[in-house]
């Protein structure tokens, strides 16, 4: 038993906001640079799927980029605690992921880059937070615990596998399971296949909510919140807000306008697999059957036997 609660934290391990919460912030910068380069680099695709990151077995990574006839990859390594940047011609530069100021980071990025013969010129100020500073300026945030930013990607690694199976369950369009650099989550959404009756008036959420949506993620917490899995529909169907979910540690968070569900909740259960299983699920039941979607063309009750 010792051995396989010993297990169930390495896979899904504590991650209390306090505990990070100065990695997370230079982290969250650093990764606002490489995300800058990929939505520079990176053809546009519908609802801005061109932006995210996406989980690896070391960490997280922009994919291949194309750049003038060859390809560019910047990985986020969490076991070595590099940056890796790799070419289609067979060339790569490491930087080491060690505490040090945004500011840094930003210019050696740049310089690795062009090292390997790609230029490329970002807008520098950050997105989606309070009081954003230009990464050439930002010189507070440089806080990097090795520890704590491997945990932090453990528990993407591990949600990551269990966003992808809930959408697998899935007949409709259905994004990538991706990490948002902006700001900081791990999403998964389904669509209905019907347009949104009122989008966003901004042209970023316009695009991003041009339909109907359920989505559900996990995000490391802030405004007060403590790491999270949270769901949403947009637009919410009337009595969204009341749906009994699961499992019991989740609720409604009016502010948010969400259903949050504890990472702590999860990480201590029995199964944090099906704890989080459910919360996704019943998240779903919730808002298709009240938004009236059409469930039986969009869902699949049982993976096909190979």
């Amino acid at each position: 038993m010792r051995e396989l609660i010993a297990e169930r934290r390495d896979a899904w391990p504590p991650l209390p906001l306090e505990s990070w919460k100065d990695t997370y912030a230079t982290l969250h910068m650093w990764m606002q640079v490489v995300g800058k380069i990929r939505l520079k680099l990176a053809p546009y695709v519908n609802h801005w799927w061109q932006v995210p990151f996406y989980v690896t077995a070391r960490g997280l990574t922009t994919s291949a980029m194309p750049y003038q006839g060859h390809a560019v990859a910047i990985d986020f390594d969490f076991l070595d605690h590099q940056l890796v940047i790799q070419t289609s011609a067979g060339d790569t530069r490491r930087l080491a992921l060690r505490p040090q100021t945004v500011a840094a980071f930003h210019d050696q990025t740049r310089k690795a880059l062009a090292e390997l013969g790609v230029q490329v010129d970002i807008w520098t100020m950050p997105v989606e937070i309070e009081a954003p500073i230009r990464f050439e300026l930002d010189e507070i945030h440089a806080t990097y615990d090795p520890d704590a930013a491997q945990r932090a990607w453990r528990v993407l690694l591990a949600s990551n596998a269990v966003f992808n199976e809930f959408r697998g369950r899935f007949l409709g369009k259905s994004s990538p399971v991706h990490f948002f650099w902006g700001s900081f989550d791990l999403a998964v959404t389904r669509f209905s296949g019907r347009r949104c009756p009122q989008p966003p008036p901004d042209p970023i959420g316009r695009e991003g909510y041009s339909h109907e949506v359920i989505s559900v993620g996990f995000w490391p917490g802030g405004r007060g919140v403590d790491a999270v899995y949270y769901a949403y529909a947009a637009p919410p169907p009337a009595g969204f807000d009341a749906a009994k979910v699961q499992p019991d540690a989740a609720y409604y968070h009016a502010t948010l306008g969400e259903f949050l569900l504890p990472y702590e909740a999860v990480c201590t259960s029995s199964s944090p697999r099906d704890a989080l299983l459910a919360f996704c699920q019943s998240t779903y039941d919730a808002g298709a059957t009240l938004g009236d979607w059409d469930r039986t063309s969009l869902e699949q009750s049982s993976p096909p036997a190979w």
